[in-house]
């Protein structure tokens, strides 16, 4: 499985990519399977994705993310949450996207805040966002504040939500159907067993 990670954090170090490393460790585990993962930092590539929304033209950095991004078998989206709603950064990477390019694909979504206050993005603007894109969003996002990061008991909970996340991903990228176009594999016995 080829699990791609975007995380659009701009400090270094970065809770939000923090919580990205914990949220595809948690999908790894859960997975049963080989994961290849690939972490896209859009920090590393912000001037890119800008250039690419005057021109239509994408840098070959920014042709690399977004064939990583597009070519997995899963996405884990993680955003920083400024003034109640994802980064503009992490928006401009989707905008940059064929619009038919997430069709499907199983995603977590979570984000990172300064306060509790903020936990609504998820579902306010996170899974609008990918429901657009036709993305197939797991149950649980994760939404991680300052407080989260502190004490034992609020890192205990995050962890777990973190771990069912990922365990929900996993489930989902692993068990999907034959792509459109690909034969679905029936063993002969089984045909013949059908008449």
């Amino acid at each position: 499985m080829k699990l791609a990670v975007v995380t659009a954090g701009l400090s270094v170090p970065s809770s939000t990519r923090l919580l990205a490393d914990r949220l595809a460790a948690a999908t790894v585990a859960a997975a049963g399977e080989p994961v290849a993962v690939s972490v896209v930092e859009l920090r590393d590539i912000a001037l890119d994705i800008t250039k690419n929304l005057l021109t239509g033209f994408p840098s070959p950095q920014l042709r690399t993310a977004i064939e990583t991004v597009t070519g997995a078998d899963a996405l884990i989206a993680v955003t920083p949450v400024f003034t109640a709603a994802y980064s503009g950064l992490f928006k401009s990477f989707f905008d940059v996207l064929d619009a038919d390019s997430l069709v499907d694909k199983p995603v977590l979504l979570a984000a990172t805040g300064g306060t509790e206050r903020h936990s609504l993005v998820l579902d306010y603007q996170l899974r609008p966002l990918f429901g657009y894109l036709k993305a197939d969003a797991v149950a649980t996002g994760v939404y991680a504040a300052s407080s989260d990061w502190g004490s034992g008991e609020a890192s205990g909970a995050l962890q777990r939500r973190i771990e069912k996340a990922g365990a929900e991903l996993a489930s989902l990228a692993g068990g999907r159907p034959a792509a459109p176009g690909e034969p679905e594999f029936v063993p002969f016995e089984q045909l013949l067993a059908a008449d």
